[in-house]
């Protein structure tokens, strides 16, 4: 397995290659509310992205790939451009900032407008900002679902110097095979580089401003994701490729999940709901925790929902720069202290860093490269039995109704995450004690920190049994 390029107290930059995504990169830009993120999951085919009329829903970048006729290229919904904005509302500032981040590194950019507001001021101010960027420009007319809307397309848009609209309903999926094929037009040539072999997902889990965005931006070296104090910042699931060697890490940043997110409208019920969608498609979960406060009762119930879905999971201690001011515990005691509150999650690692300052950020992926290892861990049948049988003979299963388990052999069918069975007489009499006695003997002879284990005791075959 390919070692990360992480070392030392904080990330070498300068030995990682270009962060840029090997497919070509589509950006969709607007002012707001006028349909991107409607549009962006139509040409993805999934919704990723939050669609509400509240304008600004959409802050941060948003990656995913797409596929139009055997052409895959990188599609990244942005934030609304807004010019007539609070200087104090650093949120308002930083979605444009991203927006205009995002246009300026891609191949080309997709412009939409609204046909059915017809053109705003702003559309002219967003336009002048993209011919700045000097790349290939798709001008989209969405919500032309009216005829008075599509009849108001041509001629209208054409102050913004982009040639002719193209008509889209982003909702109904109308015209949006035409604009397909002109963005396939406009990609520059596919790279004869090689393409990675392998893609870890990373999950960052956690509270309301804990520090997943900052950790994020530690991690890329440059302000991929707005960061502010106000909790509930990020709202879609963000994911970020990184390039390293054969692999891509995919780098998925979160909504905080807070409890009771129904309580607090629909666009932090549906951030909830794409948080915990996170989990399930990655390969390992790093759950933040505040290192000043620990774990809270949304913590455990993030780790479990991490453990429940069989994740790798790793816990990070941030603000540990705070921690180490007050200087009254050392980091095994703070270890032991989030194993107390998380016993049930006692066998993932924790490290501690100030996603803020970057100290101890080196500390991070080495844990996540052995937890990905371990992943993938399989153990020869002969040993595994040979470790099970050793401890069954010195701490027998105790007696049930009367009667005592035997485990006749067990074998690990498969890994990612690790699956052990174990073949019994009766599976009703493992306790759940003893079971997790013999994970434990597992884990003290074998590598599987981070990962969770299913042991599935099943009753030998008659026929195997009678032999």
């Amino acid at each position: 397995m390919t070692e990360l390029p992480f070392d030392g107290a904080e990330i070498a930059h300068a030995d990682i290659p270009s962060l840029r995504v090997r497919p070509a990169t589509v950006a969709i830009v607007g002012r707001p509310n006028v349909g991107k993120s409607a549009l962006f999951n139509r040409l993805i085919g999934q919704r990723l992205a939050i669609v509400e009329d509240t304008p600004g829903v959409t802050r941060d970048r948003l990656y995913a790939l797409a596929d139009w006729r055997g052409r895959t290229f990188t599609c990244v919904d942005t934030g609304g451009i807004e010019f007539d904005v609070d200087p104090n509302d650093a949120i308002a500032f930083g979605t444009r900032e991203q927006a205009e981040n995002a246009a300026r590194d891609a191949d080309v950019i997709v412009f939409v407008v609204d046909a059915m507001e017809g053109l705003n001021p702003v559309d002219i101010d967003v336009a002048a900002i993209l011919r700045r960027t000097h790349h290939p420009v798709l001008l989209v007319a969405n919500k032309t679902e009216s005829p008075n809307a599509l009849a108001s397309v041509h001629g209208e848009f054409s102050r913004l110097g982009f040639g002719e609209p193209f008509p889209v309903s982003a909702i109904h999926g109308e015209g949006t095979g035409d604009l397909l094929d002109a963005i396939v037009e406009r990609l520059p040539p596919e790279s004869d580089a090689e393409e990675p072999h392998s893609e870890l997902a990373l999950a960052l889990i956690g509270q309301p401003n804990v520090g997943k965005s900052s950790l994020l931006n530690a991690i890329l070296g440059e302000e991929r994701t707005i960061v502010s104090d106000i909790p509930g910042t990020t709202r879609d699931s963000i994911d970020t490729l990184l390039p390293y060697g054969n692999r891509t890490l995919r780098l998925i940043d979160t909504a905080g999940v807070a409890k009771r997110a129904n309580k607090h409208g629909a666009i932090e019920y549906y951030s909830s709901l794409r948080s915990l969608r996170a989990i399930s498609r990655c390969d390992i979960v790093i759950l933040l925790v505040d290192a000043m406060k620990g774990p809270q009762n949304a913590d455990r119930r993030l780790a479990g929902i991490a453990i429940e879905e069989k994740k790798g999971l790793v816990i990070v201690g941030n603000k540990y720069d705070l921690v180490r001011e007050l200087g009254e515990f050392s980091q095994n005691e703070l270890t032991e202290g989030i194993h107390e509150q998380l016993p049930f999650a006692s066998f993932a690692p924790v490290t501690f860093l100030s996603a803020l300052t970057k100290r101890r950020l080196g500390s991070l992926m080495p844990v996540v490269n052995q937890v990905a290892e371990n992943l993938d861990r399989r153990i020869p049948t002969s040993k595994l039995n040979q470790v099970v049988q050793d401890a069954v003979i010195a701490h027998p299963p105790p007696i049930s109704q009367d009667r005592m388990l035997k485990i006749y052999y067990c074998a690990q069918v498969s890994t990612h995450p690790p699956l052990f069975i174990f073949s019994c007489n009766e599976p009703k009499l493992i306790q759940a004690s003893y079971k997790r006695f013999i994970e434990n003997v597992i884990r003290s002879n074998f590598d599987f920190q981070g990962v969770p284990l299913t042991l599935d005791f099943r009753e030998r075959p008659r026929d195997e049994a009678r032999r």
